[in-house]
């Protein structure tokens, strides 16, 4: 008899392995590809054309880096019905979460980009026209061998995000590793593109992310950061 092996299920007959390839087959096909609300572009080496994706492109455009489950994106959509809001994150997983988070609330100002936030910031975000870029709760390389990846203590990471913003544009920044947050404030010191202004909680509707409310039920404390976007002199 005929029998194939396949991970976890050791050796089978013909009939039932064309049964497992059934299922997995119809699993897949129940999953659109991409999401109704993923950015996927034609192009992954120009510069997105992102306001071609929503359907109000007039309005303000927000980007969320490295945007998790879409807990914070969807809060901020309901919240802002006339801004646009789109979550760049890598793990398909929480793709689909954002998808289905926009999806059961109606939100179609909410969108997600399924991409790395490095190659985001630097080639595929819109130059000068986002008003405010979250970056909420990132990995804060603990490592001294992986100090380099901190980006917010890269000034080329830093510069990217300038060029990113429209006039006055924001950049948030919150962590809940005080040696991140120090050492990204002794980096402002001596960055002449942004001006930080102060951020107190009840400043403004700002909800808790998946991963800041997880550091808060283990008492941790979140640092914040608010820079807004100087314009060149003259």
């Amino acid at each position: 008899m005929w029998v194939a092996t396949f991970e976890g299920k050791g050796s089978v007959d013909l009939l039932e392995f064309k049964i497992h390839c059934a299922i997995f087959l119809r699993q897949r096909a129940v999953e659109p590809f991409p999401f109704p609300n993923e950015v996927y572009p034609a192009d992954w080496f120009a510069p997105l054309e992102v306001d071609d994706w929503f359907d109000a492109p007039a309005h303000p455009l927000e980007i969320d880096l490295g945007c998790g489950d879409g807990s914070f994106l969807a809060k901020m959509g309901q919240q802002y019905p006339d801004r646009n809001f789109l979550g760049v994150e890598r793990l398909l997983g929480r793709c689909r979460k954002v998808w289905k988070k926009a999806d059961v609330a109606g939100l179609k100002n909410v969108k997600i980009l399924r991409l790395d936030t490095n190659y985001a910031v630097k080639w595929l975000l819109p130059k000068a026209r986002i008003s405010r870029l979250h970056f909420l709760c990132p990995d804060p390389w603990p490592k001294k061998k992986h100090a380099s990846r901190r980006q917010m203590c890269r000034i080329d990471f830093l510069r990217s995000i300038h060029d990113l913003l429209d006039e006055d544009g924001e950049f948030l920044f919150k962590t809940d590793s005080l040696e991140y947050f120090e050492e990204a404030s002794e980096v402002q010191n001596c960055c002449d593109f942004f001006t930080v202004v102060d951020w107190n909680e009840n400043d403004f509707y700002y909800p808790v992310t998946d991963f800041e409310q997880q550091w808060l039920d283990e008492g941790r404390t979140m640092n914040r950061m608010r820079l807004v976007k100087k314009q060149p002199d003259g």
